[in-house]
Order: C-alpha cells, then structure tokens, then sequence
C-alpha cells in the first residue's frame, strides 16, 4: 500500500504535540505501578538477580522501540505498528494486531482504574473505590475528549511527578547504600551476594520468571510511534524521545532497583503478592516521614498516568480501524480540534465496562486481563516481523532514523519474546491464563477477519455483475 495513501487515510488529527511533550508521554509510558508496585513480584522470583531480568527486558524494549521508531518517523501516523503491519505484512494481521491492542488498551485502563479506588482507600477508607474508579474514570475520558494538546500538558506533569520520585529515591537510596551524609553507617553491598542463595538464589529459572514480570512494566513505550500522527515535527521528536527512552530505560529501572536489592534483604523486599510497594520499605527504612502517604500519592499519580495513556492509545487505535475500514466510517469522525471524539467515547465506555468487571468478577476480569499478557507479547513481536520486512520495502533507500544492528537484534528480540511465550504457556500458577484465553482470542478475532474479507469479496462481485 503506497506510503501517501495511508497518510491521507488517517488525515485530520491535530499535529500539535511538542517535542518536549512526546518525549514526558514516552516516559509515562515506561514507568507505570509495574516499578513502583510490582519490581517486588520480580525480586521474589529472582532476588538480586532481578538486574539480570529487567536488563534483558530492557534490551527486548530497546530493539522493539528503536525499530518501531524508525517505521514512525517514515510513516508518521496514529495507526502506527497496525497500519505498518498492514502495508508491510497483510491486511489481516493488521486487523488481528489493532483489535487485540485495543482490547489490552481498554482492559489496562479497566484494571488501573479499579487500583486507584484501591489506593484512594489509603486516605478516604469510606468512599466505595468503584466511585473512585468511575470519578478518575469520567475525568480522564473528559480530558481525551478535549484538544490533544490537553492530553500532552496532563500527562507531562504525571509524568514529571513520577520522575521526581524515581530520583529522589535513588539519591536516598545511594546515600545510605554508600553512607553519604546520613549520620549512619553505609548499607554496602553485602544484600547483593551475601544472602543465603547469593546473586541468584532461585538460579537462572528465577532470574527468567523474574524476566515475565519485568516485560510488562515496560510495556506501553509504544505509545512514542502512535503519537507521531500528531507530532508537530515527528522527524525531530520521534529521534530525541527514542534516545531519551533508552537512556530512562537504564538510569530509572536498573539502578533503582540495584538500589533497592543492595539497600533491602531481597527477602524482605520481594513478595509472590505485593502489599506495600519496596519504594515504601525503603523510605520508611530511610527515616522519611509519611513514606507510605508520599509513595502512595506517586503510585497514584502513576496509575492515573497509565489510564491517560491507554485511553489514548485505545482511541487512536480505534480510530485507525474506522479510517481503514474494519470499523464504522462514523467511529472515525473528528472534532473540530481534530480530536476523534466517538472514538474516545467508545474507548471510554470499554474502560468504563472492564473497570466494572474488574470489581465485581474478579475471575471474569483475570480472562480479560490474560488476553492482554498474550496479547501484548504477540503485538511486539508482530512489530519486530514487521520491521524486517519494512527493511526489505525500503532497501537502497534513505531511512531519516536508522536501527543499529539490524537484523540481528530484531531476531533476537522475535526469539526472546517467543521464549517469554512459552514460559507463559508452561507455568501453571499464573501466567498460562494468558494461552488459554489469548490463544483462542487470535482464533476468533482472525475468524471474524475472515468472514469480514468474505462479505466484502462478495459484495465486490455482486457490484461487478449488476454493472
């Protein structure tokens, strides 16, 4: 599919996000609860080893970022992977890809709207959390449906909020690892290695599950190629928040955590259900007043961060389908500020729907949330696919961003995150929720992809013999 005719199918959004903006939205894509709450899920499967996990989780984030930011600058558009997988693969795995992200989209903000209620307890234990959950709910919904310029000023100082947090807690953190200034003597790094077990006390296997939680607090980074649509100057802001991203990747999740398992017994700061963030147990360690309340008010900040972005991303999302053709013209429509406001609503309403049943059927709510493992492993890697075959596209043509190591870190990325699929599939005290239910979710959704080609090939021909 020529390049022209996918930009002029998803015209009409607002170009109006700033390089600043883009760069803040793609931090609070990356830095969601999954640190600030669930690192202590991956530091009970690997304890210290957890390094180890988010470092090949941040080398699987890196190479899926880097080459889809290379296709978005090429292809500035709000369909961004699914567009590109159409125009590179098929027009039925852009289908499956979109409608699968839309739905991992409308379910994350489902479940985070149900964890802010949970968090507002902390503070107002009277307040049902399901009228926190719809307020912040409506709130948010409100704010995509305005200007995206609304979207990019909420999110940047979400995101700020966060950012200040993570700094702050690594200059706590190194000052009492090291023994700078605190009055008290240095920690060291005797939690490292000198624990029964050492580095990797559930050797590598642990190291490995820890890789399965550490994935998913990555995921959402992807956002930085959906707003291209709407860059002011995606050629520019793409690049910069791509070299931003990787650099975030390494300072905020490795050495905040390498603070964390030095500062902390992995013991103590690692659990199989997390019921205080380790940010928490640091800071209450540290001496810092109200640890609790501050670290709550930031997971919070981070949640609500979360459902910004994903009501974003599933709008776009849905109004690339419409523009495409796999869901009705009128979804597709524009505001006068070049918002797509139907399909923010009916985003909004998805959100809305997931929330309810994350709080009133738990179990109904873990089968939505195991189509978004499975999903979002299976959209990465259709990204990777994808690129490999944009390359061959635009062979002996100049690319404006150019992914190093090609094409060996995507393959490596393709095999990793199959493996990480696999793990899933074989473990049966959580994660194989994510195949039973994902993989006959790719079945139907293709299935109905089929039936869709079906009646247009038909109706294609009853036109040709009426003429």
């Amino acid at each position: 599919m020529e390049e022209t005719s996918i930009t002029s199918r998803e015209s009409g959004l607002n170009k109006a996000l700033t390089q600043r903006q883009i760069t803040m939205i793609g931090i609070g894509g990356a830095i969601g609860t999954g640190l600030f709450m669930g690192s202590g899920i991956a530091i009970g499967y690997a304890g210290p080893g957890v390094l180890i996990s988010y470092a090949i989780a941040a080398l699987i984030a890196v190479i899926m970022v880097f080459s889809l930011a290379e296709m978005a600058v090429a292809h500035p558009t709000a369909g961004s992977f699914g567009t590109y997988a159409e125009m590179y693969l098929n027009r039925g795995v852009g289908f499956v890809v979109r409608y699968t992200y839309w739905v991992i989209e409308v379910v994350a903000v489902g479940g985070e709207a149900i964890a802010v209620g949970v968090y507002m307890g902390f503070w107002f234990p009277d307040i049902p959390v399901w009228l926190w959950s719809m307020a912040f709910g409506v709130a948010l919904i409100y704010v995509n449906c305005r200007s995206v310029t609304n979207f990019g000023s909420f999110e940047y100082w979400f995101a700020l909020t966060k950012v200040v947090a993570i700094i702050a807690f690594i200059v706590v953190g190194l000052a009492h690892v090291f023994g700078l200034g605190t009055g008290t003597a240095a920690v060291g790094m005797h939690n490292l290695t000198g624990l029964p077990g050492g580095f990797m006390p559930h050797g590598f296997h642990g190291v490995w599950m820890g890789v399965l939680m550490a994935i998913f607090s990555f995921y959402g980074v992807e956002i930085v190629a959906v707003t291209s649509g709407e860059a002011k100057d995606p050629s520019r802001a793409i690049p910069h928040a791509l070299r931003s991203m990787v650099l975030r990747l390494t300072l905020f999740y490795i050495l905040a955590l390498g603070i964390m398992v030095a500062y902390l017994p992995w013991t103590e700061a690692g659990a199989k259900v997390v019921q205080q963030s380790p940010f928490v147990k640091l800071f209450a360690h540290a001496g810092i007043r109200h640890a609790a309340g501050i670290m709550n008010f930031v997971v919070i900040t981070a949640a609500l961060s979360s459902m910004n972005t994903n009501i974003y991303l599933s709008s776009r999302t849905l109004f690339s389908l419409a523009r495409g053709g796999f869901a009705p013209r009128w979804i597709g429509t524009l505001s006068a500020n070049g918002t797509p406001l139907v399909a923010t609503l009916i985003s909004g309403a998805g959100v809305l729907l997931a929330a309810a049943v994350s709080f009133f059927s738990p179990l109904a709510y873990n089968y939505l949330f195991g189509i978004a493992l499975f999903g979002g492993i299976f959209v990465w890697i259709v990204i990777l696919v994808t690129h490999l075959r944009f390359r061959q596209a635009w062979k002996g043509r100049k690319l404006p961003v150019r992914m190093p190591l090609f094409p060996i870190a995507q393959i490596t990325g393709i095999a990793l995150l199959s493996a990480i699929l696999v793990t899933m599939g074989l473990d049966t005290e959580f994660w194989d929720i994510s195949w039973i239910v994902g993989v006959p979710w790719l079945i139907a959704v293709s299935a109905v992809y089929l039936i869709y080609r079906r009646r247009l090939s038909q109706a294609g021909l009853s036109e040709a013999a009426s003429a």
